[in-house]
């Protein structure tokens, strides 16, 4: 008997790769289709021999799937779509079948946040996997330790990142309302995919929710730095553990030290030192991520010593402040700007990791929140942290209405105000034919995207390299 045959609708999206992935090592047989695949999540499928069809189609649908997984971002009248639903083809959402395939029976920890939820995931299932847990994980991200998204492990735990965007055109609640958490890391709380929530409330009104569903018996390892965290775990049932830098924090934070390669800190433990922690990873952001996931390692039971030996060991995640060329002393930085707080989290961590040398800020305002004017005032302040700005055109701005949509001028505005050079250039090509020139040797150009950005990654260092060999005599 052959296989049962599953196709993805929208299969790179970061969680449905990652699914079809664990789905093919499952045994099924597993096909896909998309729009547009870019890295890593199209290479990842290519390095599995997962055929993806380029562009939706019924064609796509033949031999017709057993069963159909509809991504997040397909809507009625995509064609794919509409075909199954005429011939009632089974279908199911990805946090559905994650749930029902995957997570029963399972210990499961839930990373939930708007800010640092991809990070913290890869650092727990590493945590795990040095601590000899043979953990299994979803991750809506690349870690470069494990090379993949996903993993299915013998261990009793399975790690997953908790998305609190909507999870089918049928299902217009949270993905992380489906998995049932036995412990949750919450790392923030902020108004954000302002395409689906219409303001802070509701979006709290998710994260509630998620926090009512830890059992008793569970745990929930909640930021100590904003007020809209403790708002949502006021009512939890179960046991809540406070990490960051205030005084009462059961984990508390204390002598960071930012140096050139690496950052280093003290955890205390219930007010008495616990452990000394080192990574290669930058910023205060990425000390509060380390440390949550150091706090439930911790509480599963994992020795510090193979935390601290972990933590030390961790590289880094795909798209996050991930160098992807080093061209002439021009370093070349790629990071998932989705949100104005991890933008200028982002660009202050690279101030600490490249003290003294010229930081460009090159955006492409891409997510359904960037799109929108809603944040346009936080936008220009998180971006005056860097030193040489450049907006592209919104991305696909005539899906969002002139009352709604970002408008760059504005922010450019706002920036020259402040003493910030800023411009707007409207493709990747125009701004890699822009701003190679001006570059010079020791200068950081952070590309900020959640997409692929018209493969600017690539051509920036290709034009560097050429315009040096321009100038070089023969």
């Amino acid at each position: 008997m052959s296989a049962k045959h599953i196709h993805l609708i929208g299969i790179c999206g970061t969680a449905m790769a990652s699914l079809a992935g664990m789905l093919q090592q499952r045994g099924y047989r597993v096909t896909g289709s998309d729009a547009a695949a870019y890295p890593p999540m199209s290479d990842f499928l290519a390095s599995l021999g997962i055929p993806v069809a380029q562009g939706f189609a019924e064609a796509n649908l033949e031999p017709v799937p057993d069963l159909v997984i509809v991504g997040n971002a397909i809507s009625r009248g995509n064609v794919e779509l509409e075909d199954v639903l005429n011939r009632q083809v089974p279908l199911q959402s990805m946090a559905q079948l994650l749930h029902d395939e995957f997570l029963v029976a399972r210990e499961r920890l839930v990373v939930a946040g708007t800010h640092g939820k991809t990070t913290t995931s890869s650092l727990l299932a590493w945590l795990f996997a040095e601590g000899q847990r043979a953990p299994s994980f979803l991750i809506g991200g690349i870690p470069e330790n494990f090379g993949s998204s996903f993993a299915l492990g013998s261990g009793q735990e399975f790690i997953i990142e908790g998305d609190e965007y909507d999870t089918a055109f049928f299902d217009k609640g949270p993905k992380f309302l489906h998995y049932f958490p036995n412990a949750v890391i919450l790392t923030s709380v902020e108004f954000d995919h302002a395409d689906i929530y219409k303001d802070l409330d509701d979006i709290k009104t998710a994260f509630k929710r998620l926090v009512n569903l830890i059992p008793q018996r569970g745990s929930l390892v909640a930021w100590d730095g904003h007020r809209n965290v403790h708002e949502c775990v006021a009512r939890a049932f179960c046991r809540v553990e406070r990490y960051g830098f205030e005084q009462a924090s059961f984990w508390r934070i204390t002598g960071v030290d930012y140096g050139a390669d690496t950052t280093r800190w003290e955890v205390l433990r219930g007010g008495a030192p616990w452990a000394e922690f080192e990574t290669q990873l930058a910023g205060e952001y990425n000390v509060l991520n380390a440390t949550a996931a150091a706090a439930m390692a911790a509480n599963y039971g994992i020795a510090v010593e193979s935390i601290v030996t972990a933590l030390r060991s961790f590289r880094s995640v795909k798209r996050r402040l991930e160098v992807k060329a080093e061209v002439h002393g021009v370093t070349v930085i790629d990071d998932f700007a989705h949100h104005p707080t991890a933008i200028r989290e982002t660009l202050q961590a690279l101030r600490t990791r490249y003290a003294g040398r010229r930081l460009w800020a090159v955006l492409e305002p891409r997510s359904n929140t960037l799109r929108r004017k809603v944040f346009e005032a936080e936008l220009a302040e998180s971006l005056a942290r860097a030193d040489e700005v450049v907006l592209a055109g919104v991305f696909r701005s005539d899906a969002i209405s002139e009352q709604e949509r970002l408008e760059p001028e504005h922010v450019i505005k706002r920036l020259q105000a402040k003493g910030v050079p800023a411009r707007l250039i409207g493709t990747a090509d125009e701004i890699v034919e822009a701003i190679s020139p001006e570059l010079r040797e020791g200068d950081v150009v952070a590309v900020l995207s959640n997409g692929g950005f018209g493969g600017i990654y690539e051509k920036l260092p290709a034009r560097l390299n050429a315009l040096r060999e321009a100038s070089t005599p023969a």
